[in-house]
């Protein structure tokens, strides 16, 4: 845990030097905030890449809706920076576990809502919907041949994020804002579905692993920042946001504590269509505790790794390209469509676990 208090902490501190010395203050005045009349917010560039949430701040009184489709896929496993072979992890000249994970997919589609109660404060949610889908492969042949694949799935509701967007700062081309939220454990901890059990011979409905639950089953802190700068072709920023585990949910555990930080600069190509580059930064934490449903049989005390809390951190470095197109004519006028997809330049994980392959969203915002 102090660990992960640690990387706020330098997040934050990461953000702060970006901003200007001087406190220049212009009402009313801001390309990269909120809208206002002398505002050129109509620029592709004037919001960050779609992939960033909670970038913005709107003007008293107005709405906007959004949606993002949001696509991960995992290939392959590994341990520290090491990529590890099926063999390797499995029993038999391995690890020692009798089952293991493959490929993950997860679709994800976030239905996304912001008022504006002030100039200064937005307030924002969000819900994501998940659909996933992991491959294995029966290493030992539980519950079914020795070499044999089969796949788990979930889907439903995520949990729900409300957030206040403050803004604490601004000047004629740089803002500073405060997201403050925290989500709510809408989504299920008790997703099922039919796979090999130790000490049966046949598939059997068993609680699934920590990755395909669907939520986090605590109340969840999210405080961050984000720094917004823009001139004439070009937009820059800056975020960190940390998710803090409060307690353990109703099966004793809690999910590992993370952090998020991204750098973007994006470049107008004509008077619709921008582009982004994106650095993003994750770290996450172990699970602390252990949920009492998952079985405890092999070597590892585990049939699959991704039953051990203890392998469950890591961090990654990304690198994501973007699009962004504001329709300014017709009546399509003001909606916004948005493209971002990436992979990892550098990924370390306390596993064996599932590595990420590449990531993509698409989206769309309107405001009103």
């Amino acid at each position: 845990m102090k660990l992960f208090r640690t990387f706020l902490a330098l997040g934050f501190l990461s953000v702060l030097p970006c901003t200007p010395a001087a406190t220049n203050e212009h009402a009313g005045h801001n390309h990269a905030s909120h809208k206002h009349d002398d505002c050129d917010c109509d620029h592709p560039e004037s919001r960050a890449p779609i992939g960033v949430m909670g970038d913005h701040q709107h003007g008293q009184g107005e709405f906007m809706a959004s949606y993002r489709y949001m696509f991960m896929s995992m290939d392959g496993n590994r341990m520290g920076d090491t990529e590890l072979s099926v063999s390797q992890i499995g029993t038999g000249g391995g690890l020692g576990f009798p089952i293991v994970p493959t490929r993950m997919y997860m679709q994800m589609h976030m239905l996304g809502g912001m008022y504006a109660l002030t100039d200064r404060v937005t307030l924002m949610g969000m819900l994501p919907i998940k659909d996933i889908r992991m491959d294995h492969v029966n290493v030992l042949g539980v519950s079914g041949p020795a070499g044999s694949n089969f796949r788990t799935t979930s889907s439903g509701p995520g949990d729900l994020t409300l957030s206040a967007l403050t803004r604490i700062f601004e000047n004629e081309h740089n803002s500073l804002h405060l997201n403050l939220g925290f989500s709510l454990p809408l989504g299920s901890i008790s997703e099922r579905d039919f796979a090999p059990s130790p000490g049966s011979p046949t598939f059997q409905e068993v609680v699934l692993p920590y990755p395909m639950q669907l939520g986090s089953g605590t109340i969840d802190l999210r405080p961050g920042l984000t720094w917004l700068g823009q001139n004439e072709d070009w937009s820059w920023g800056a975020q960190s946001v940390a998710t803090l585990r409060l307690g353990r949910n109703r099966h004793n555990y809690s999910l590992g504590d993370q952090i998020e930080a991204s750098t973007w600069i994006s470049r107008r190509i004509n008077s619709w269509v921008s582009s982004s580059v994106r650095l993003r930064g994750l770290a996450w934490g172990n699970i602390d505790g252990r949920d009492p449903r998952l079985p405890t049989v092999g070597p590892l005390g585990f049939p699959v790794e991704t039953m051990d809390p203890n392998r469950r951190g890591g961090t990654r470095m990304d690198i994501l390209f973007g699009a962004n197109i504001q329709i300014g004519s017709g009546w399509l006028k003001g909606h916004r469509i948005g493209l971002e997809a990436g992979m990892p330049l550098q990924q370390y994980l306390d596993g064996p676990q599932l590595q990420t392959d590449w990531t993509m969203t698409a989206g769309w915002q309107y405001a009103f």
